[in-house]
């Protein structure tokens, strides 16, 4: 049986516009009701501004990093957004054009003289927002985190840790919370020919130590990466990077990458006391993990495989792009056994997938439900349109779909905080509504989320699809 399409492409394009307003308003428009227990911030962090007077940059990933502040308060909701306001965003702003390549598809306007060995990237700040050690902090991994102020999301300036985390090294925008100590564990990568991993802790005060520097042969696309109690893990993608039509202006560093044919993956695994063992695995590409643990001996380590690469053609029209030509994202499991050397992976959810999430308590640690957001259909590929809880243990799943014009990005699950069982809380997803032209935040119940949602909060506008975002049950707007 063939599935026709799920969404209309025209739908989905309306996402990626542009939100100039910065806002700060209590919610008046509500279905159903939110649950009294849900107290706290939902911050989340994308590319809000997607052009400079109607030039648009070449690909959504380069644009400015936009905070939103979700509040949840005694049934009310609070909704404040502000873009992170770096010099080179004001910079743009005040010149009215676009002034800074891209790393994902952006080139300055006047062609090759204006690019060739232009290499200052700007800081978009776009890719994560978390609250750690009383600080705010706009993530994008190839710099250092912006602090914003969490009550008016005002921009403080680049955070370096006092002084620990100094100019030229990186912080990335996918840090791990230990759930039993709190601390906040991130690295930065140095790539190149060899390639240097510092690995970070971040303690409850907010004071960075730097406890690995090690350097691994090959270039190192590292986005992601997944904590045990005992071993800090990433998967090294077998890409390589050759920088010259990057430096010769004709196109931007991203589409310099290219997979390595018949390589294997390599799985880097770094002991708490900075100990590196590298294996190998089949070929694949990963952008993020769900989760890892440790059991009898092996470490397991769920993640999200493309087969390759999903490349980015330079001078290519995103909002064109041919759903039916990219590469799924499927949910696999890798059965590392340290002893042996062996790594076995197989595939757990293969309906197209991305942004798995799992119940903060369980990170590292054996568990049994992950959330993903997932294309509508069993097959093929399409815009994420779908939230899928997956069982791991029994392999039974759960699906709640917003298609045919409902797209989604990253769901964040949040504990009921008198809940006993792992999926007791609430799952909470913003979805760009095309009917309406605006997003809604949609709270599911986590035990059963193929039921109605408890409560939709209607914003008064869209939020361009974004990327990820924390919760923490702090509260500035009462």
């Amino acid at each position: 049986m063939v599935q026709t399409s799920s969404f209309s492409k025209a739908d989905w394009q309306k996402g990626y516009k542009s939100l100039k307003t910065e806002y700060s308003y209590w919610v008046d428009d509500i279905t159903g009701e939110v649950p009294p227990l849900l107290q706290g911030t939902l911050f989340r962090n994308g590319p809000g501004l997607l052009d400079v007077n109607g030039d648009r940059y070449g690909h959504p990933f380069d644009g400015d990093g936009m905070i939103s502040a979700i509040t949840f308060t005694n049934g009310k909701v609070h909704f404040a957004n502000s873009f992170v306001k770096t010099p080179e965003f004001l910079a743009e702003q005040q010149a009215g054009k676009i002034l800074y390549r891209g790393v994902f598809g952006t080139q300055i306007q006047g062609g090759l003289l204006q690019n060739i060995f232009n290499l200052k990237l700007k800081n978009i700040a776009n890719t994560n927002v978390i609250y750690h050690g009383q600080k705010l902090l706009a993530l994008w991994e190839a710099s250092r985190p912006y602090r914003l102020d969490p009550q008016t999301l005002e921009t403080i300036g680049v955070e370096n840790f006092d002084g620990n985390l100094p100019a030229g090294e990186v912080f990335t925008a996918h840090p791990k919370f230990d759930p039993d100590t709190g601390d906040m564990y991130g690295f930065g990568v140095d790539a190149g020919v060899k390639s240097t991993i510092n690995l970070y802790k971040v303690d409850q005060q907010g004071t960075l130590t730097k406890f690995v520097k090690q350097k691994v042969d090959g270039f190192c696309f590292l986005h992601d990466f997944a904590i045990t109690p005992n071993y800090a893990i990433f998967a090294q993608n077998p890409v390589k990077f050759n920088p010259l039509p990057f430096v010769l202006g004709f196109k931007p560093a991203a589409t310099c990458i290219d997979l390595q044919p018949n390589t294997p993956t390599k799985l880097l695994i770094f002991d708490r006391s900075g100990q590196l063992i590298t294996l190998e695995t089949e070929p694949c590409f990963i952008f993020h993990h769900a989760n890892a643990y440790e059991q009898d001996g092996e470490i397991i380590l769920d993640s999200i495989c493309y087969r390759d690469y999903p490349k980015l053609e330079a001078g290519i029209d995103f909002l064109d792009v041919n759903f039916d030509q990219v590469i799924p994202g499927q949910f696999c499991r890798f059965q590392i056994n340290l002893a042996t050397g062996k790594v076995q992976k197989s595939i757990l959810q293969e309906r197209s997938c991305e942004f798995p999430i799992t119940h903060p308590d369980y990170v590292g640690k054996n568990y049994r439900y992950v959330y993903m957001g997932a294309i509508a259909n069993d097959s093929g590929n399409a815009p994420l349109q779908a939230i899928i809880k997956l069982d791991v243990q029994t392999r039974e799943k759960q699906v709640h779909s917003f298609a045919p014009r409902g797209f989604i990005g990253e769901p964040t699950f949040i504990p009921d905080p008198n809940g006993t069982r792992e999926d007791q809380g609430w799952l909470l997803v913003l979805v760009f509504d095309a009917t309406c032209d605006r997003t809604d935040i949609v709270i599911l119940d986590a035990e059963h989320i193929s039921n109605s949602p408890l409560a939709t909060i209607h914003l008064k506008h869209h939020i361009p699809f974004g990327l990820h975002g924390n919760f923490t049950p702090e509260v500035w707007h009462s």
